[in-house]
């Protein structure tokens, strides 16, 4: 078993810790929030930290799940960060969804200070941290990854590197893309549903058989009909992420008509406050136009 720090104990950051202390890795915790941090450690046993550094003392893996590229530039190389107090060798691995160009500068400055970085961005929501089947994409240096791939298997479905430092965040941006599309091809034909008289579940038992089907009709079709959007990851952090996709794609000319036009599709949604509701949320938006 390894001496593991986890930084950042939000909705994804939480369970994931308590997979690993569950696993039997001696784990450390740190959250800008002490408060968090100490009903953790009363949930799970373990240690907390007060500072980034201090949590990543002594230890061989340090995982973090933090908000924005500013929050992971703070946890890593900011007062009391954890590079200062990692030991030579020792593996970053980052589970926020930040942009590639501050993966780029952190993973070099991890090597500046003989560690290793690990972009490893992650996919399936609060149930699936809480439930231990992450979907895990990793850049990075293929003995980093190795070495730290079967502490993620603590909380991971699937776990796959793939390529260098950077893709790990490229492919999470791929994901992004993909589930704006579908959130919002699914908000319409219920909406197109609601309007036309039809029963919603009976409507989504059947195409949901066929090409139709995906993970978000699954799973969010019937809080969607219902009204509920207190599931997961919310607009807010929606709008962070795609963000940093259409950012990316003009730096490197790749044209996403759809993603920008969700994006703005999101935009209407915190302006009629649903900035905290989870990103099925796009239904309401056609509800208020009627």
């Amino acid at each position: 078993m390894a001496k593991v720090a986890f930084l950042g104990l939000g909705v994804m950051g939480f369970p994931m810790a308590g997979h690993l202390q569950s696993a039997g890795h001696e784990v450390t915790v740190f959250n800008r929030t002490a408060a968090k941090a100490e009903a953790w450690v009363a949930q799970h046993g373990g240690k907390m930290a007060l500072t980034p550094g201090e949590a990543a003392s002594g230890a061989g893996f340090v995982m973090a799940c933090v908000g924005n590229d500013d929050d992971l530039r703070h946890v890593c190389i900011g007062e009391g960060g954890a590079f200062a107090g990692m030991k030579p060798d020792a593996v970053f691995v980052d589970h926020t969804t930040v942009s590639a160009k501050v993966t780029a500068e952190l993973y070099t400055a991890a090597k500046d200070a003989a560690l290793n970085f690990v972009d490893a961005p992650i996919s399936g929501g609060q149930a699936g941290a809480e439930n231990g089947v992450l979907s895990i994409m990793c850049g990075g240096d293929q003995d980093a990854y190795d070495a730290a791939e079967p502490i993620m298997q603590s909380y991971a479905r699937i776990c796959r590197r793939i390529g260098d430092s950077g893709a790990g965040q490229m492919t999470k941006m791929c994901n992004q893309i993909a589930i704006a599309g579908l959130v919002q091809g699914l908000s319409e034909a219920l909406h197109f549903a609601e309007k036309a008289g039809l029963d919603g579940r009976a409507v989504v038992e059947v195409i949901s058989q066929g090409a139709a089907g995906s993970w978000q009709m699954q799973n969010r079709y019937e809080t969607m009909l219902d009204d509920h959007f207190d599931h997961g990851f919310a607009v807010d952090w929606m709008r962070k992420d795609l963000g940093i996709c259409l950012d990316t794609a003009d730096e490197t000319g790749a044209s996403l008509p759809v993603t920008a036009l969700v994006d703005q599709f999101y935009k209407d949604v915190q302006k009629i406050g649903g900035g905290r509701w989870d990103t099925s949320s796009l239904i309401k938006r056609l509800r208020a136009l009627d």
